[in-house]
């Protein structure tokens, strides 16, 4: 639509249609027809005028008055035509200013919308860590409290059953002595030298087997170490062969387990997590060394520990069954386990890692299915 910044046309004032019924009107009017042209058709045309402009010729009629009075008539409603045209002009302007406005509006509501969605997600995001870290706190004030009831049960255990095993072992001794003795005072006879025989016998199984149990609430001791502080001074070498012998006794001392002790000098850390870790690490490999194939030969556990720089590493390592590739991002997820319902709770590994680190140190898990896995755990001496 034209806006009539520029003096208007009678074309764009009327169109064809309008002007011939404006003649037919005007041509009623006047005793002679009369004519409105855009162009002069003859000397005798009146011009008609909008805004002191010349915007059409009127010609026809029965004289000059009649064509000046058409002339006028047509000017005025020209005039009322132009102010039609014109509000019309501003209405579109005004319209199209309001949708351009609203079009503005919607892009910077779009715009917030986004923001605040990125927000949103932000905050959900910072919301899932928070509740990761709380899951993690908890978790280890889970493993904190079970540490320290393993810790208590072992000193109940060491103050209560140490006591009758050092009574049990003496006593089986003197009996042992006194056999000797009785044996050298009764005659010679074959039925003798056989009941004593089996008595010593019976005698030496039960001395063997009170000293294991001692041996074994030795190491529970020392793998719980309830009367130390929560970080003291360290023997690795210690802990480590506590827990060997705990996970021996578990497999009932059939596991092949290879031991390169090297000579370690004592760290700073907590020792019953310490003894946590590498129960967990090597009950792993006791189990996968059982799940393994019987025809790749007899399962083998390596332990190795040694000085490098100013740290220590130990490593453990076996030729088990491995890690499945596609578990291996997984494997230090808490409650991530590969075993059947209720056979494992799925925090061994998670335990282990979080305990090294915060030692200062490092885990280092390298897997192949079907061919065992290695697990390298860098401790600093310092």
């Amino acid at each position: 639509m034209r806006n009539f910044e520029d003096d208007p046309t009678l074309n764009d004032l009327l169109s064809n249609e309008q002007l011939a019924r404006l003649n037919q009107c005007l041509s009623a009017l006047c005793s002679e027809p009369v004519v409105l042209a855009r162009t002069r058709p003859g000397p005798d045309a009146v011009p008609v005028e909008f805004n002191l402009e010349t915007v059409g010729w009127l010609s026809g009629g029965g004289n000059d008055d009649e064509r000046e009075t058409a002339a006028g008539l047509v000017a005025f409603l020209m005039m009322f035509v132009a102010k039609y045209r014109l509000a019309a002009n501003l209405h579109h302007d005004a319209t199209e200013a309001g949708y351009a406005e609203l079009q503005r509006q919607n892009e910077a509501l779009k715009a917030s919308e986004a923001r605040y969605r990125e927000l949103s997600d932000q905050l959900q995001q910072k919301v899932d860590e928070q509740v990761t870290v709380i899951k993690q706190t908890q978790q280890e004030l889970y493993e904190s409290a079970r540490l320290r009831s393993v810790g208590q049960l072992a000193a109940g255990v060491a103050h209560e059953i140490n006591n009758p095993i050092g009574f049990i072992s003496s006593n089986l001794r003197v009996a042992r002595d006194y056999v000797k003795e009785l044996g050298a005072t009764l005659p010679e006879t074959p039925t003798k030298k056989d009941l004593l025989a089996d008595f010593n016998d019976l005698l030496t199984e039960s001395i063997d087997g009170a000293s294991r149990i001692a041996g074994i609430v030795s190491d529970l001791k020392t793998f719980s170490s309830i009367d130390q502080a929560d970080f003291t001074r360290c023997n690795i070498t210690s802990l480590i062969t506590s827990a060997m012998h705990l996970v021996q006794t578990e497999y009932n001392h059939e596991l092949q387990i290879v031991e390169r002790l090297a000579e370690l000098p004592d760290i700073s850390g907590h020792p019953s997590r310490l003894a946590q870790t590498f129960f967990n690490l090597l009950a792993n490999a006791a189990q996968a060394v059982q799940d393994a194939q019987s025809d790749k030969g007899p399962g083998r556990i390596l332990v190795k520990t040694q000085v490098e720089s100013a740290s220590i590493q130990i490593i453990i390592q076996d030729n088990g069954c491995g890690i499945p590739e596609h578990n291996q991002p997984k494997i230090f997820d808490a409650f991530f386990t590969s075993r059947p319902v209720g056979s494992g709770t799925g925090l061994g590994l998670t335990v282990a890692r979080d305990t090294v680190r915060g030692h200062g140190g490092q885990l280092q898990l390298d897997s192949r299915e079907g061919m065992g896995t290695r697990v390298r755990l860098t401790l600093p001496i310092n």
